[in-house]
């Protein structure tokens, strides 16, 4: 009787969590090669066909199961005074917290292994976020400084959570973000070529 209250579009919406949490867990544990949708349907209860529908093609899954949970409105939504510090802050938020942490991990290791992962994050996810970064920089290589940005922040990410470079790894965070942010400001303030 339950069910028959539950209006379709509530439904849909609880079937999509169910498969985005099976992906997270999936593409985390198996990695983005051994994860298969007949898998993820199965996990989810429900039918393989019904995923597609949804999602399309596992690389769009995976974009949106490597999004969710991530917030870039601190990111897109930061001024030019804060964005540095905002880029720090979205280094750590996945990683830092101990329920996504491990999941956020493989993700990203996903995506330095596979190619089709790492189209969908650097396409679906990367590009929208560094195009508002780079709008909020401003001037004549915003885009270019944007990406910079990007790569500053991806590159600790890499080394401290993944490599376990044993000085960032046990950095503390204070520390990591007190010598980063004058090194993400001076790539904000760079406001033109020289």
């Amino acid at each position: 009787m339950e069910d028959e209250r539950i209006s379709r579009a509530e439904r849909r919406r609880r079937t999509e969590e169910a498969i985005v949490a099976a992906a997270r867990r999936q593409f985390g544990e198996l990695g983005y090669e051994r994860t298969s949708i007949r898998g993820l349907a199965s996990e989810a209860g429900i039918d393989p066909a019904l995923v597609m529908q949804l999602f399309g093609n596992k690389e769009q899954l995976f974009s949106t199961a490597a999004t969710s949970g991530i917030d870039l409105q601190a990111l897109t939504s930061a001024t030019a005074d804060n964005l540095a510090e905002a880029a720090a802050a979205h280094l750590f938020a996945d990683f830092e917290d101990p329920e996504r942490r491990t999941a956020a991990e493989a993700l990203l290791r996903s995506c330095l292994t596979h190619p089709a992962a790492a189209a969908a994050l650097r396409e679906q996810v990367m590009a929208p976020a560094q195009s508002a970064v780079a709008a909020t920089i401003g001037g004549d290589d915003s885009e270019l400084r944007a990406a910079v940005l990007n790569a500053c922040t991806l590159g600790v990410t890499i080394a401290r959570y993944l490599l376990r470079d044993p000085v960032l790894a046990d950095a503390d965070r204070q520390d990591l973000e007190r010598v980063l942010r004058p090194a993400l400001e001076a790539v904000i303030a760079a406001n033109s070529r020289s």
